[in-house]
């Protein structure tokens, strides 16, 4: 009990095709097969939409060991006519 058998089918397309007649069943059968196409086009955009919303992640750059390369410290561009050249950090003791 419970499963559709090949006896259970036949009945069921002859059911079928009494209720919506032969002339009727060929424009269902192409409209459904148009609602799939359109079902399938529209899952398939918003999955490209989920990909561009969502770039996959850029590896982080592994960190420089100490004294490998000199750090680079980016800045956004200033008027270069009034800025003051920067005093670099000494490690020796004061001089007084």
């Amino acid at each position: 009990m419970g499963q559709i058998g090949l006896r259970e089918l036949v009945v069921l397309a002859i059911i079928v095709l009494l209720v919506f007649g032969a002339k009727r069943l060929p424009d269902l059968a192409r409209s459904l097969g148009k609602s799939a196409r359109i079902l399938k086009s529209e899952a398939a955009a918003m999955k490209a939409e989920g990909a561009a919303a969502n770039p996959p992640a850029q590896p982080q750059p592994e960190p420089q060991q100490a004294g490998s390369e000199p750090r680079t410290i980016k800045a956004a561009p200033v008027d270069v006519s009034t800025v003051r050249p920067a005093q670099e950090p000494h490690d020796a003791a004061p001089r007084g």
